[in-house]
């Protein structure tokens, strides 16, 4: 398909397969948006075209630069100090976790009457699939912890009305920016979606074919349009 996909539409994930695509971009069966506004948050493992895609979704939707949430992953390790030799670390994940969350915190407190609310470069979500994919010891007591932080059971309600765009990897976009981990990207997207699905947030998967910017960006939007006229 390589971003040529004509007439794109999105398609109905079935649950049991673990949002497995078969498409160029799959969808929940339902689209549980708020009539007033929608957040948006893109997803997925580093190298996969999350900050291309955010940028590119603010100029074409016209969202107010107040309200997209650039990754605060890169700013917590320098203010902190924390390199990606502490990824493993629950110290830098609960960092990276609690950042992210005062960030959108600091948006919904704006005024807003409907629209796009948020855009987000990735979420809360994102630092537990660190700490859920590490192979170091104590992974998945890292994992509960996080999974069990207050702030983070209290912004799933809005989580669950998002929504979710998560990229599949896209082999030769891998690079090595000597900042972020070096994570497997599939089984780091394998473990995110089921982590999804387990908490009931549903989500939209642009696949590895889809690469052309302008294809992914209306993609995007036939959705937001889908979830519009579902909710009338």
């Amino acid at each position: 398909m390589d971003g040529t996909t004509s007439n794109p539409s999105c398609i109905a994930v079935d649950e049991e397969s673990h949002g497995e695509v078969n498409d160029s971009i799959t969808q929940p069966k339902t689209a549980p948006w708020s009539r007033n506004g929608i957040a948006i948050f893109v997803i997925g493992p580093s190298s996969s075209g999350k900050s291309t895609l955010c940028d590119a979704l603010a100029a074409a939707l016209g969202i107010d630069s107040a309200r997209y949430i650039k990754e605060v992953a890169r700013s917590v390790m320098r203010q902190t100090g924390f390199t990606r030799a502490h990824t493993d670390t629950y110290e830098m994940q609960y960092a990276i976790m609690t950042a992210q969350l005062a960030a959108e915190e600091q948006v919904l407190q704006m005024p807003f009457k409907e629209g796009i609310v948020m855009l987000s470069d990735r979420s809360a979500i994102d630092p537990i699939v660190y700490a859920a994919t590490s192979q170091a010891p104590g992974a998945s007591e890292r994992e509960r912890l996080l999974l069990g932080d207050a702030a983070l059971r209290a912004i799933l309600p809005l989580y669950r009305r998002s929504l979710f765009v998560l990229l599949e990897p896209v082999t030769e976009w891998l690079t090595d920016d000597g900042v972020r981990s070096l994570e497997d990207p599939w089984k780091y997207n394998e473990v995110l979606t089921t982590m999804l699905h387990n908490l009931g947030i549903p989500f939209i998967q642009i696949g590895e074919e889809t690469k052309d910017i302008g294809t992914r960006v209306e993609l995007v939007r036939n959705c937001l349009q889908a979830a519009s006229t579902q909710l009338l």
